[in-house]
């Protein structure tokens, strides 16, 4: 069961140590590369999750996964979760930590999905628009949603915009469904 206060702590603490030890960037750099390993490798979440193999065993296994690409901090972080038990929360400790960093680092994530992938040209436009307008750095996320048929919606923070075809198709279709004309022949 994942504690949600439990993993913002030890995020809390890894970004306190490392911004002590001025190691931050190295720190992130790891956890990005940990929690992309984590959602590309099922089995290996399968494994950490599994209360049943032994953490001496985990502690092997993760060490011959990441085989010294790891800075000291994280490192001995990761073996501090394995020793308390506490590794399948690495997943939600690195949101947190990334939380913290983009909080820090006045950078701001935006989810944009599109009918169709959009090419890098246009990627920079929408980052440089949402830079301006927010005076942030922007982490663009990109979903494909094919149906959508055409435009785009993005999201970011508490901000929602929709030009898709399908939302305005919907609304079309509720304005038809309610239309309160009468013929007066």
């Amino acid at each position: 069961m994942k504690n949600p206060k439990l993993s913002d702590r030890y995020a809390k603490s890894l970004y306190d140590f490392a911004d002590e030890k001025n190691q931050i960037e190295e720190v992130y750099g790891d956890l990005k590369l940990l929690a992309n390993t984590l959602k590309e490798n099922r089995d290996l979440q399968m494994l950490l999750r599994n209360p049943v193999v032994p953490p001496n065993q985990k502690h092997q296994i993760f060490e011959s996964v990441f085989n010294g690409t790891l800075h000291e901090i994280t490192y001995q972080f990761v073996d501090l979760l394995l020793k308390k038990k506490r590794e399948p929360d690495l997943d939600t400790i690195c949101e947190g930590f990334f939380r913290l960093y983009n909080q820090a680092h006045n950078v701001k994530t935006a989810l944009i999905i599109t009918a169709q992938p959009l090419s890098d040209e246009l990627k920079s436009k929408i980052v440089a628009l949402l830079a301006e307008q927010t005076h942030a750095t922007i982490d663009l996320k990109e979903e494909v949603e094919p149906t959508l048929i055409g435009g785009f919606v993005i999201k970011m923070d508490d901000y929602f915009l929709d030009t898709s075809i399908l939302t305005k198709i919907n609304k079309l279709r509720q304005e038809f469904s309610q239309n309160s004309f009468q013929v007066q022949f």
